[in-house]
């Protein structure tokens, strides 16, 4: 690291400008001492101390340039989205427990937890939803989460017995405060509107809920998560640009995969990553082949700290065990 990095960061800029003033010191003294040898004992002592300061203040400044990079390659924010795959209303059920399940773990992480915007089907089961998740560590520890869950179980409403088998995808967006990806104001289409559900007046008789397209990829977000319809842009914009960055990313990957000809583990969205077997009490991760018993504690959120910790040390790795859920 350099002087010019710590000046132009706005969380190190201060220090740097001690650091320099410490220089500058530090030269007149030393020219002082070229000129003078008589004030050598003082000149020695004081060089020393000013040493010593300039090191303090370097450690310092490199120390939160360190934190700063580490919160950048894994942000303490994401957008965590859940969408009903196949299934019909079972797939909407189960979308709605896999996010009460993250609603479940992040309560117990002591991270919030905030709806952006829902979409629900009929029966009350989320066609599409998404959520605002803030917490240290909540994305190095759900990155890994993206992808097909698929659940097999007896509905409630089968009267033959049959296991039904449903899935929904997981999708976890990074917030960055950096990021690469320009946005030229003529790709978007900016549409407003009511925003429904609870709320009272202001949901009902003002337009909040905001609605941004982007023509070039054909991303859509929709937020209609605040009361004010200048903050749900904002928001939406920043969902926006988490979802593109994740889209280059995901087109990175496939290529560097393609080049090196292995393509494992990329967390495509369409990739099933693991299975939730009820009649067997079993989750099971085909990733990294390994499965957990209680289900019922794994989907309140409780147990799904092992599933979590499990796949975020093992993910990649070359794998031995038997992956009885997998076809």
């Amino acid at each position: 690291m350099t002087i010019e990095e710590f000046k132009n960061n706005k969380k190190t800029v201060y220090l740097a400008d001690e650091y320099l003033r410490l220089d500058t010191e530090e030269n007149s003294v030393k020219e002082m001492l070229a000129k003078d040898s008589s004030m050598a004992e003082m000149a020695k002592e004081e060089l020393a101390n000013l040493a010593s300061q300039k090191e303090t203040i370097w450690k310092q400044m490199e120390e939160i340039l360190t934190v700063e990079k580490q919160e950048e390659e894994f942000p303490n924010e994401i957008i965590l989205e859940v969408r009903a795959g196949v299934g019909g209303d079972e797939a909407a059920l189960f979308a709605e427990v896999l996010a009460k399940m993250y609603s479940g773990y992040a309560g117990i992480k002591g991270w919030s937890f905030t709806p952006v915007d829902e979409s629900r089907n009929d029966i009350g089961g989320y066609k599409e939803a998404s959520f605002e998740v803030k917490g240290l560590g909540v994305y190095k520890e759900l990155r890994y989460e993206t992808g097909v869950h698929r659940i097999q179980r007896i509905p409630e409403t089968e009267k033959n017995g049959r296991v039904h088998t449903s899935t929904a995808s997981i999708a976890i967006l990074p917030i960055r405060k950096r990021t690469s990806i320009e946005i030229k104001p003529s790709d978007l289409l900016i549409e407003t509107s009511r925003a429904g559900g609870k709320g009272g007046q202001n949901v009902n008789k003002v337009e909040t809920a905001v609605r941004i397209v982007h023509k070039p990829s054909g991303l859509e977000v929709r937020c209609t998560a605040e009361r004010s319809q200048s903050r749900n842009k904002d928001k939406a914009m920043s969902i926006l640009l988490a979802k593109l960055e994740l889209q280059k990313s995901e087109a990175d990957a496939i290529q560097f995969a393609k080049e090196r000809k292995d393509q494992i583990g990329t967390a495509d969205r369409s990739e099933k990553i693991r299975t939730y077997n009820i009649l067997q009490d079993r989750v099971t991760d085909h990733r990294v082949k390994n499965s957990w018993y209680n289900i019922e504690k794994i989907l309140t959120g409780e147990g799904l700290a092992d599933v979590v910790q499990y796949v975020g040390e093992n993910f990649g790795k070359p794998t031995d065990g038997k992956d009885s859920d997998e076809e």
